[in-house]
């Protein structure tokens, strides 16, 4: 009798969640496990915002994926992924084709411009390894090319960030502290450097709480980061960007570094395959398959998930996607033997840390407001504990974060 066949598309958060959990609940002789991804490493995405100010290393924030799976149980197929075909039960990959009995989509996300000119030409994302890598180097280049010109242009120590979420903000507490650093290794007047944070809505990290959201911009301000709330960023130049705040005549700022951290949408393979989706993410059904498609299952951030409470999407998070893993692949495991009852994905919120840099943090933990160094404590204790539900405990003493006072 032919085992059947799962196939896994990415290898983050959820993806790699599902292939790790699927391992323990399905024995060899049960099915055949394939996990498909573009690279041969897993990366943190969470820790971004620390490679891109160059805070971190950028090989801390990733790891060998054939190092946390089974090889015995799983296959491991690197590979980017071009189209689903869904009607065939099959994925095309740029150097051949797969086919699959169960499909798990954890494709992740991509940046979202809203159509904004100039973004993707001028602009630095913090999306990937690389990216964040290039973003690092171009930022030590600004400095270094400053201290060598005869014709100081100060343009080059300035900074803009789009976007005051939770990315933006993130990446503002490691730069403040990356600055006087790279003030002191280049030779650079700290005072002659700007940081500019630019977001379109009213609040910085809309939905969070208000008073942690004044710690956190407080906080940010005595470092130097100017705030221009409400405004939106209408264009991206190879001068910097135009802005404009509501009926104003829009303005230029020069800047020697552009960074957009403003938006994030599911995979543009969602769409290219023909899902139903929004902004290439699929609204699931409660157990996490794709509505009217018994074999199909889509997680991470290319799933939509409501929130009952509020009646509004869970936003994309690490947390979200690794919980969707473990349900999906319990609801896989059901279903390789026959179950016709699959489990309610449920999300269980424990709770959300904003890092301001590397002794302090805001958040909600198990209800409960937290700042300072107590928040920084909770959020490299959430970074290690996603490393361990993973890989064990001896991914986190390869990877973890033990400086945590």
């Amino acid at each position: 009798m032919r085992k059947p066949k799962i196939v896994i598309l990415g290898a983050g958060y959820g993806g790699l969640m599902t292939a790790v959990r699927l391992q323990k609940h399905v024995g060899v002789n049960e099915a055949d496990i394939v996990l498909v991804n573009k690279n041969d490493y897993h990366y943190e995405t969470t820790w971004l915002h620390e490679a891109s100010a160059g805070t971190l290393h950028h090989d801390k924030v990733r790891y060998d994926i054939r190092d946390v799976i089974d090889r015995n149980k799983v296959e491991f197929v690197q590979g980017t992924v071009v189209e689903i075909k869904k009607d065939e039960n099959k994925v095309l990959l740029e150097n051949g084709e797969i086919d699959y009995d169960y499909l798990v989509v954890a494709l992740g996300g991509e940046p979202e411009t809203f159509g904004i000119k100039g973004l993707k030409e001028y602009a630095f994302g913090i999306t990937n390894v690389n990216s964040s890598r290039q973003m690092r180097e171009h930022i030590e280049y600004q400095f270094a090319t400053y201290n060598m010109e005869e014709e100081k242009d100060e343009n080059r120590l300035t900074i803009v960030v789009g976007g005051a979420g939770f990315t933006g903000i993130e990446f503002l507490g490691e730069l403040t502290n990356r600055i006087p650093e790279l003030c002191h290794e280049y030779d650079v007047d700290s005072h002659k450097v700007k940081i500019i944070c630019v977001e379109a809505a009213p609040t910085v990290l809309p939905g969070f709480d208000p008073e942690l959201v004044q710690y956190a911009v407080s906080t940010l301000e005595r470092k130097g980061v100017e705030f221009l709330i409400g405004t939106a960023i209408k264009e991206a130049t190879p001068e910097g960007i135009i802005v404009a705040k509501g009926d104003e005549e829009p303005r230029e700022i020069k800047a020697g570094t552009v960074v957009w951290a403003a938006g994030v949408r599911g995979s543009s393979i969602i769409e290219k395959s023909g899902f139903e989706a929004m902004r290439g993410r699929v609204k699931v059904q409660p157990d996490l398959r794709v509505p009217g498609m018994d074999n199909v299952f889509v997680i991470g951030d290319s799933s939509l998930v409501i929130n009952e409470e509020i009646n509004r999407p869970y936003p994309p998070t690490a947390q979200i996607s690794m919980q969707q893993g473990e349900c999906c692949a319990r609801n896989i495991a059901a279903l390789i033997r026959n179950k016709t009852e699959l489990e309610t994905f449920k999300f269980d919120n424990k709770g959300t840390v904003c890092s301001l840099g590397e002794h302090d943090a805001i958040g909600v933990v198990f209800g409960k407001k937290v700042t300072g160094t107590k928040a920084s404590f909770m959020k490299k204790m959430v970074d290690n504990r996603a490393l361990y539900m993973i890989g064990g405990v001896g991914l986190v003493f390869k990877k973890g974060k033990f400086n945590v006072l």
